[in-house]
């Protein structure tokens, strides 16, 4: 059923590329590959073909966005640098974060959009073949200096290991998310989950996506 679904969203593409000629018919990335034997990112490279040669792992089952730069929007807010978006999130989450800036809620960094495979299996090289959520375009970080990505941390505490970002200190730190804040809890109410709530052993503050990882 997936695979159908897949095709289907491809073709539907593909059709509206087609019929609008104002809009992108070629669909472009830069990407790499996290080797999980050398712990680095590996195979950087830059891809273009037409939308219709898009393979089902470059669309996200869930929204239908594609991994293509062309499918993605610039968003921009109030003293931060600009990110890209998937177009299909991008105005929802715009006006949300544009009302959360000025309620003076603390927002100096977000992260959108960068390809990479960083997810799924491996290959006989010990490379990840799959992209992950921010690859799409339905995800981002933010705060990252201030929310890290922990590992060993099936519930927070001093266990947890931190591999990336900064320390997650939500009593001292205004910058680092809470929980019942604000930041956290508009987003959820448009459909984005907290990386922060990730069952299992990681626990991602900076993060928020369709899933949650």
């Amino acid at each position: 059923m997936a695979t159908y679904f897949i095709r289907f969203i491809v073709m539907c593409l593909s059709l509206m590329l087609m019929a609008s000629p104002g809009l992108a018919q070629t669909c472009s990335y830069s990407t790499w590959s996290w080797n999980v034997n050398l712990k680095k990112a590996v195979a950087y490279r830059d891809v273009r073909k037409p939308y219709q040669e898009l393979k089902e792992h470059e669309i996200d089952r869930v929204t239908g966005c594609s991994i293509c730069v062309e499918d993605q929007v610039e968003i921009n807010l109030p003293n931060i640098k600009p990110f890209l978006i998937c177009r299909q999130l991008a105005p929802q989450l715009q006006s949300t974060l544009r009302e959360l800036i000025k309620l003076g809620q603390p927002i100096k960094t977000v992260i959108g959009y960068r390809v990479g495979q960083t997810r799924g299996k491996i290959d006989d090289n010990g490379n990840r073949t799959g992209f992950s959520n921010h690859s799409f375009g339905i995800a981002l970080d933010i705060n990252a200096q201030h929310n890290g990505l922990y590992t060993e941390c099936f519930t927070f505490g001093e266990q947890c290991r931190l591999l990336r970002g900064g320390h997650w200190r939500p009593d001292k730190d205004p910058l680092s998310l809470k929980l019942n804040g604000q930041i956290v809890g508009q987003l959820k109410r448009i459909g984005f989950k907290w990386g922060g709530e990730i069952k299992g052993r990681q626990k991602d503050f900076m993060h928020f996506s369709i899933t949650g990882y």
